[in-house]
């Protein structure tokens, strides 16, 4: 029998796709259930790792909150994103990941009990972390729209923040890729100011925007500096999966409780990879606007392929979602039909959300090309519309 702490944690549906996926070995297979991908990481980044294998320095425990070279690289960047300056000593660590990070946040500012402002959908290992660290989310509705993703600001403004000690946020979310325009960030903000909470700013695709969007951060509102502590990444926006770097960027004072729990948890990041990714952040070719331009490619392809389903258009980001239940069915059968008639590996949104999340199906689009994505629309009808 599992701990009562694993009680109401649910699982992912990717490890179960993406093992279901390749236990069939077959290249015709379209691998659109994880968030791996086939665009490159900066060619400076993989010389600095390859010089860090035999760099004995590298092979090192310390320094346990990480090298200065990253934990500076990531403070400027994020004072360049938000329009503050960051006193990186104080101010940063460097984490095993963006979500070891989000952990190690939400247990130091979180008591037992406390609820968790968080999008719905939303990845359902955000809502995962949020329970093991003792928190009850609290679901805030995107609206499905034939534009996209929106914010329900009415649904948020109904909301008692009495409970709330944090938001967890990301623009753009997973799976539905919505994007927070400056109308969503200021109600949001509002929300953390009236709610006297935390807000997590989960930003590692904050750069991955389609449609000429620009990012707004949050803590670049008026008196936000203070609120915000934003959870950054190597994996997405530098394409750098493997290197299992982020950093967590915030007031002194949280981050020193942030760091009280990051020695106790996972101890120290990989050596050898925070050279590269303080390289990767201050390289000016880091192909992150080409990457995004790629995957804006790749979404139009299937917007235009699927567009006799229910494609909820996504405004940046790797994925997006199908909704199902005009076909009658929900998203496992309709994930099991995808990949049995089409040979399409797609993941069902049960858990990553509300109860309306058994209708979607999600198709990331990060880890195949724009030719194998052409005629996915006919291997859709195939096996959605076959009697």
């Amino acid at each position: 029998m599992s701990v009562s702490r694993l009680q109401h944690i649910a699982r992912i549906g990717v490890e179960q796709m993406g093992d279901l996926a390749d236990s069939l070995a077959d290249p015709e297979v379209l691998r659109l259930e994880n968030l791996d991908t086939n665009i490159l990481p900066p060619a400076s980044a993989i010389a600095c790792t390859r010089n860090a294998i035999t760099d004995d320095d590298a092979n090192s425990y310390l320094p346990f909150f990480g090298l200065d070279s990253i934990r500076q690289a990531a403070s400027a960047l994020v004072g360049r994103q938000s329009g503050n300056d960051y006193a990186w000593k104080t101010e940063s660590l460097i984490s095993a990941g963006g979500l070891s990070g989000i952990l190690n946040v939400l247990l130091a500012v979180l008591e037992p009990g406390d609820e968790v402002l968080m999008t719905d959908p939303t990845y359902v290992g955000l809502i995962n972390r949020v329970r093991l660290a003792g928190g009850i989310p609290r679901l805030v509705p995107l609206l499905p729209t034939p534009s996209g993703w929106q914010l329900d600001r009415d649904a948020l403004a109904d909301i008692d923040g009495k409970g709330v000690a944090a938001m967890l946020l990301m623009s753009p979310s997973m799976p539905t890729g919505a994007v927070f325009d400056a109308d969503d960030w200021q109600a949001l903000v509002d929300f953390s100011r009236s709610a006297d909470c935390w807000l997590i700013n989960d930003s590692a695709m904050e750069r991955i925007l389609f449609d000429e969007r620009r990012v707004i951060h949050p803590a670049s509102f008026h008196g936000m500096r203070e609120r915000v502590i934003t959870v950054g990444s190597a994996s997405k926006e530098y394409r750098m999966i493997g290197w299992r770097v982020g950093w967590v960027v915030g007031p002194a004072q949280v981050i020193a409780d942030v760091a009280r729990v990051s020695i106790t948890n996972v101890v120290c990041q990989t050596g050898i990879a925070m050279d590269a990714v303080a390289k990767a952040i201050e390289d000016k070719n880091d192909g992150i606007a080409d990457s995004a331009r790629e995957l804006q490619a790749r979404r139009d392809v299937i917007l235009e392929e699927l567009a006799d389903f229910a494609v909820i258009p996504p405004h940046g980001g790797w994925s997006l979602l199908v909704d199902v239940s005009p076909l009658g069915m929900d998203g496992p059968a309709a994930s099991a039909l995808l990949l049995e008639r089409g040979k399409i590996a797609a993941t069902p949104m049960i858990n990553w959300g509300g109860a309306r999340c058994a209708n979607y199906v999600r198709l990331v689009f990060s880890n195949e090309t724009v030719e194998r994505l052409r005629g996915i629309g006919d291997r859709f009808a195939r096996a959605l519309r076959q009697n």
